[in-house]
């Protein structure tokens, strides 16, 4: 591994600046770690065979990595690695710990960004203490003493606390859903959150660093954008830019920007919100490895910008770094 420079990052934390590191970057054998173990292992390999591709096209030494129980001693023949993994062991912080301790620089945010991002509950209290709008909550647990009793009116979402792609997600506007949705939940999580249904226009704002991008209206036709409506071409129609005021557009990328700072967000991530009729911008979550398929959000915002795919790839390489560093 090339030795890279130190600099003091957000907090005083020791961040690895790596612009010399990645100046030569053809020259780096970079791995697409993708597939995993967990529920989402389907969709991380077509967003890692997409980055596949991609950096096929720009000529680089580019090698496919599904990560499984053996990961370890896979990542030994790698300079870098581009993080194409969603869900569990992706996402939540696990596989950037074991980057941290090879001393690979990888894409996405840190170990504790990453995992306050994935962790749904411990997101809401920290959008709770920051003033950053979301919806109103209850938590409840598989194994708890107490009968599980609702006290928010419906309409509810009930959602588990550390899962994507919707897996375990459901809206529930009668009673005779309640009991259904709660056992979806829990067959993911043993902990679920139930929220307020917020009715309002879904935006998707991908973030380049601290800067947001294009914001994209997502319109699924079934009501409900669910695990079918986000990955069959035709269940949802996109609208980039969104049908928005400048002052919406304001709104939105101010609780955007506060949202990537409060999660210590890295790379370019994306933040989900529900826009309501009254123009408060409602997040639901940061996610830190947006999809690359070929529905995803984030090349859509980067299109609209004049950044295919491709580059959009190596921007997003371009923006590996290491939390620490070799501690001396």
């Amino acid at each position: 591994m090339l030795p890279a420079l130190l600099a003091k990052g957000r907090g005083g934390s020791i961040i690895l600046k790596l612009e010399k590191f990645l100046k030569n970057i053809e020259d780096k054998r970079i791995g697409v770690l993708m597939g995993g173990l967990s529920s989402e292992r389907e969709i991380s390999f077509l967003t890692g065979n997409s980055v596949l591709e991609a950096m096929n096209r720009k000529g680089l030494k580019v090698f496919p990595i599904d990560v499984d129980k053996n990961i370890a001693s896979n990542l030994q023949n790698i300079d870098l690695a581009f993080i194409a993994l969603h869900g569990t062991y992706g996402e939540d912080g696990c596989i950037q710990g074991l980057l941290e301790y090879f001393q690979i620089p990888y894409t996405g945010p840190g170990v504790t960004g990453s995992a306050l991002a994935y962790d749904k509950l411990k997101s809401k209290e920290i959008f709770k203490f920051h003033g950053i709008p979301t919806a109103n909550y209850e938590v409840f647990y598989r194994n708890q003493d107490q009968p599980i009793k609702r006290t928010l009116d419906l309409p509810v979402v009930v959602k588990p606390t550390n899962q994507g792609s919707s897996f375990g997600v459901s809206i529930v506007e009668k009673e005779d859903q309640w009991e259904p949705a709660l056992e979806s939940a829990f067959k993911y999580s043993e902990e679920i959150i139930v929220e307020n249904f917020i009715d309002g226009k879904l935006l998707a704002i991908g973030m380049k660093s601290e800067e947001p991008m294009p914001i994209v209206q997502i319109v699924p036709k079934s009501g409900f954008y669910d695990y079918e409506a986000k990955y069959t071409s035709g269940k949802t129609e996109y609208q980039c830019p969104a049908d928005l005021t400048e002052v919406e557009i304001k709104n939105c990328n101010d609780v955007a920007k506060n949202v990537f700072r409060a999660l210590r967000g890295r790379g370019l991530p994306r933040v989900d919100i529900i826009l309501d009729a009254k123009g408060t911008p409602y997040v639901l979550e940061m996610n830190t490895i947006p999809g690359m398929t070929p529905t995803s959000l984030l090349p859509m915002a980067a299109l609209k910008m004049g950044m295919d795919f491709d580059d959009l790839v190596m921007e997003i390489l371009n923006s590996a770094q290491l939390d620490y560093g070799d501690q001396v």
